[in-house]
Formats: C-alpha cells, sequence, structure tokens
C-alpha cells in the first residue's frame, strides 16, 4: 500500500479536516494527537499527516513533500501553485470581498489604494475591471487601512462580516466565494493513482453526506 502524506492547515481548518477524513473511517483516532505535534502518523493505513501554515499547503504539495493537502481556494487562487484542484470539501465558507467605509459605499475614485493580504487577487480582479489602483500588501489586519487614511478600500476574506461592521467598514462588492479544497500532486496522481483516487472517493462521499444533512436541517427549520 502507497504511503500518503498529507498537509493539513494549522487551526480550525485543521479540525474540520480531521473531521472530514475521520467521518469516512481515515484517521479516527488521530485528531486527538495533534495538538503538540508537527506530523503525525496512522501506521495502519501507511498515512501521514503534516500540519502547516495555511498559505505554505499548496508549496508542500507542489513540490511533492506531501501527495495530497487541504487548503482554501482563496489560497490557490492568490499563489497559484502547480498542482490539481480535485474536490470541495465544503467547509471553511466565506468570500473574498472589496470592502471600505460605510458612509463611502457609493464614492468612486479613478485611482483608489486597496490594502490586502492578496495582492495578486486584488490587481488581478481590478485589471479586469478596467480601473487604474494602487495594491498595498499587509500582513495584519487590513480593516484599520482605510480608517487611518492607508487606503480606501480593502481586499479580504470574510466569513460572518461581524470584524467589518464592528469597524465602520461594509462590503462594496463581492469577488468569489471560497471554500476548503482537496489538491493533489501531479506526480502523485500519476505514480499512486489507486491509493489517491480512493482518498478522494470516500472524501467526496463524507461531503456529500455532510451536505444531505445540512440540507434536510434547513428544510426542517424552514417548515416549523
Amino acid at each position: 500500500m502507497d504511503s500518503i502524506t498529507v498537509a493539513l492547515p494549522k487551526g480550525r481548518m485543521a479540525d474540520k479536516s480531521f473531521e472530514v477524513f475521520a467521518s469516512c473511517g481515515i484517521s479516527e483516532n488521530i485528531q486527538n494527537e495533534m495538538s503538540r505535534k508537527l506530523f503525525i502518523c496512522d501506521i495502519e493505513r501507511n498515512l501521514k499527516f503534516i500540519l502547516v501554515k495555511p498559505t505554505d499547503v499548496p508549496t508542500y504539495v507542489e513540490h511533492g513533500a506531501a501527495d495530497i493537502g487541504v487548503c482554501g481556494k482563496d489560497v490557490l487562487l492568490e499563489l497559484k501553485r502547480d498542482c490539481y484542484e480535485v474536490l470541495d470539501l465544503g467547509f471553511g465558507k466565506c468570500k473574498m470581498v472589496v470592502a471600505g467605509p460605510t458612509n463611502k459605499k457609493n464614492t468612486f475614485l479613478s485611482n483608489k489604494r486597496v490594502a490586502t493580504k492578496f495582492p495578486s487577487i486584488a490587481e488581478e480582479f481590478y485589471k479586469k475591471k478596467g480601473e487604474n489602483v494602487e495594491i498595498i500588501k499587509l500582513n495584519g489586519s487590513v480593516e484599520l487601512a482605510p480608517l487611518v487614511g492607508l487606503s480606501e478600500v480593502i481586499v479580504d476574506i470574510v466569513e460572518t462580516g461581524t470584524t467589518l461592521r464592528e469597524n465602520g467598514l461594509t462590503v462594496y462588492e463581492e469577488i468569489f466565494p471560497s471554500s476548503a479544497r482537496l489538491i493533489v500532486n501531479k506526480a502523485s496522481m500519476k505514480t499512486k493513482s489507486d491509493r489517491i483516487k480512493e482518498i478522494i472517493y470516500k472524501l467526496k462521499q463524507a461531503t456529500e453526506r455532510s451536505y444531505i444533512k445540512s440540507h434536510y436541517r434547513v428544510q426542517e427549520y424552514m417548515e416549523l
């Protein structure tokens, strides 16, 4: 049986990733070991899980240090790593948006400054719109930028929008929806095809079951 290395993002997405793997019978008892370790082995199934920064997952997969990985669609579009995106896992849902001060939502500026952690996404978005903007790359809380005059708007990922509202900001435009995706190293897809396809199939079944349960819960709520 081929050995498979799985790169998972640290944090909440790692917890959810393990839940999905466990729900389809892959490494059910591994999650308890992950808190203090950088990698975790499932000897019985010949699987190794490595925990890395979310933005590093595609790099590990592209260069073959991991055969498969889990990361957000936003990370994939920003980094443009050379690997296969094979499955939408259906969790970690959020949106990439343009946001700014609520009281300036309808103000148009031809040469606006855009603060963001996602410069490639922001640049491509405004290029398609034909707008001339200055992209300012930040690593911290981008919500601060329009509040102190560093930028007019921000491009950022939002889940509920609570942080935006608390800082007097609002969504101007939605760029794209994002969620957790399963990615595969291109060479591994050829050399370990049967094993990887088996994992993809099991994860696909698990995500479909999760969707059906969620769908029924919504229907039941609406019928109350």
